[in-house]
Formats: structure tokens, sequence, C-alpha cells
């Protein structure tokens, strides 16, 4: 029976230490017998700010230069790259790149992506979107890794190795996504969408240092000690829910392909190499989960109180922000503005896609639930 999901020991991201557990965690699922000289593989990483490593919010560069090693000594051409927040250019994402320590894969024989054109492409077998603006440099590869960081999202509860692929759309045409997918199950089944046409060869999740609480930029490194490889990006995040404590119902990723049929509906029923028990963190701190309560076509008073009562939404930390104004330059709604010298976000329009709380720089925006909903339910 083939193996779905491995799951091994990593406690830290020394290179000895990285290189043996990528090979472990590699060897249930075939290890890298596919890869072929000339073979042109992209590595696409989570690099979703210039943050240094240690903050656990991006892919940790040693265990992507190790993986790259290992491709290249197989004669692979690796491209290593993502698109996070912001401009598409060599400037912004180049900054990134030195940001996050990820440099260092050029010392193994890979490459830092260096082509930023797009295309539009088409996906008729998509469920909520049929076509997309993509990445060309995802486009031209002949095989495609998952390299995902495990963390807490704002607004899909975790990010893993589904919501990674947000990073294939061009960084400053996510705010249409986040408008045109304003509801989170909505929003989780294009992420789907955009998993299943880049359909990557291997999935691995850096779940070493995860980050809980404010994720996924301003939350706090957890070390967990651990590496996953998956056949699927919805196996995969599967499996990590459950590290962290999510229900599927928690992870709308999860609960997004459970419905359509990407993943089963237990972990159990997967072929797993490894005890993922030994790794799981039940007391792992999480978002708030975030509510989707719209009746705005058919009872507008009684989506005002819901959304006010029951609804989770952005709120700003006066005493932390210094009113750069990134939250309104990420805002896809025009919620956020900044008045005054502070950040200021008019939940009648707020959509709730947590850009704002994502991309703050000083972690002064979280994720805000009623009293009244917290009362009412867990």
């Amino acid at each position: 029976m083939c193996v779905n999901v491995s799951i091994v020991p990593c406690p830290n991201y020394e290179p000895e230490t990285a290189r043996r557990a990528l090979a472990a965690v590699l060897e249930p699922l075939g290890g890298l017998a596919w890869v072929e000289p000339g073979m042109k593989i992209a590595v696409k990483a989570n690099l979703v700010a210039r943050m240094k490593p240690e903050t656990a919010a991006a892919t940790h560069p040693a265990l992507v230069t190790e993986l790259c090693r290992m491709l290249t000594e197989r004669g692979a051409e690796v491209v290593v790259g993502d698109s996070p927040g912001g401009p598409f250019t060599a400037a912004w994402v180049g900054s990134i790149y030195t940001g996050t320590g990820m440099r260092a894969v050029e010392a193994a024989g890979a490459q830092l992506n260096s082509d930023y054109s797009t295309s539009e492409v088409s996906f008729p077998e998509g469920n909520t979107v049929k076509s997309f603006p993509y990445t060309a440099w995802l486009e031209k590869a002949d095989v495609v890794i998952d390299f995902a960081k495990l963390k807490t999202h704002a607004m899909a509860g975790m990010t893993c190795a589904v919501k990674n692929f947000f990073g294939a759309i061009p960084g400053t045409r996510k705010p249409e996504f986040h408008y045109m997918h304003p509801l989170t199950a909505d929003f989780c089944d294009m992420l789907c969408d955009l998993a299943a046409y880049v359909k990557p060869r291997l999935t691995l999740v850096d779940a070493v240092m995860c980050m809980e609480g404010n994720g996924p930029t301003q939350g706090k490194p957890r070390h967990m000690g651990a590496l996953l490889a998956a056949d699927t990006p919805f196996n995969a995040d599967l499996v990590c829910a459950g590290l962290i404590g999510l229900d599927a119902k928690d992870a709308p990723t999860v609960a997004a392909a459970i419905k359509r049929g990407l993943c089963p509906a237990s972990a159990s029923e997967l072929n797993i190499s490894g005890d993922p028990a030994a790794f799981a963190l039940p007391d792992f701190e999480k978002q708030p989960i975030s509510t989707d309560i719209t009746f705005k076509k058919t009872l507008p008073l009684l989506n005002t109180f819901l959304r006010r009562n029951f609804g989770t939404g952005p709120k700003v930390d006066t005493k932390k922000c210094i009113g750069c104004g990134k939250c309104h330059e990420v805002c896809p709604a025009g919620a956020a503005v900044v008045k005054k010298g502070k950040a200021h976000i008019n939940s009648k329009i707020c959509i709730r896609c947590f850009c704002c709380q994502e991309f703050c720089p000083k972690g002064a925006v979280s994720v805000h639930r009623p009293l009244l909903a917290r009362l009412v339910t867990k």
C-alpha cells in the first residue's frame, strides 16, 4: 500500500539534522528516485514576509537548502521562489529572499526565482475559479514541490500546504481574490482549486518550529520538532490540522478538500508512516474561528446584528500601531484607513480577510471575537 503521509523527528535546523530528516521522511514515499538529470524543479516555499528564520514566519532556509542540495546532486535544475503580498518585482521579492535567509539555497546549486512574468491560466475543472493569474516561473517547471510552513491563520485557521499556493497568485492581484471570495468557505475552496491546478509532485511541511497565536506573521514560535512529506497537499493539511488540535470545521481548507473528495474525512483513513500523535500539540494556541455570517440580501438588519455580536474581525491595538499605513495598502475593501496617526477599520465594509492582521509589521492588529460570541460558543 502506498504511503500518503510520512512524519519524522527533526529537532532543529542544523544542516546535518535537516538532511537526515529529509532523507528519512522521503524514504517511505519512494525517496527522490523520480528526479531525472536536467529536470526543472520549482520549490514553492512560504516566504510570506521579510522576516528572519527564527520568527517561524517562513519555511526555514536550512531545510530548503538541504532539499535543493539533494535535488541538484541528482542533476536537477532547481528554482526556489514565492510571490508574497506586495509587488511581484525583483526589488520587493529580492528583499524577502534576503530577509528570510533564503539566499542560502544558492550555495546548494539552486537559483532564486528571477522571472517575474505572469500569465492567465485556464482551469475549467475548478469549483470556484475557472481561470486565474499565475506566476509564470511555476508554469515553466517540469515539477513543483510544495514546501509549506505550519502556522495559525486568522482567516483560514491554519496555513499549511494548501494555503501555500496562494503564493502562485501575483502579489498585487491577491486582494482581488479576497474581495471576490469574502466568505471563508469560498476562499478556501478557491485555494483548493489552486492546489489542484498546480498538482505538486511532492509536498513537504516544515513543522520543526511552528507559529501559534497571532499567525501567520506575528504569532509566537512553537517547537514541534517534526518534518512531514505527503503525496498531496490535501492529505498533508489533514494530518497537520490534527497536530495542532484543529477539527476539519476549524480548518476550512481541510473541510473544503473533504467535501470535494480530495482527501478522506479522517486522517485514520490515510496510510501514514510515523506516529503523528508523538508530535501533536493539543494546547497549541489557535486563532479565534473566523465566522461567515451574511444575510445582506435578505435580512440586512439581522446581518448587521449578527456580524456585530458574533462575527470575528480585526481589531487595532492603538498602543502598538505606528500609523505606517500598511493595512490601508493591502486592504482589498478599503476598510482600513489611517486617521490622526493610527489605523482604523470600518467594520461596515470590512470583508474579514485579515490581510491587515497578516501584514501589520508591528503586530498591532489581532483577531477579535465579540463578548457575546465568546459567551454562547466555545
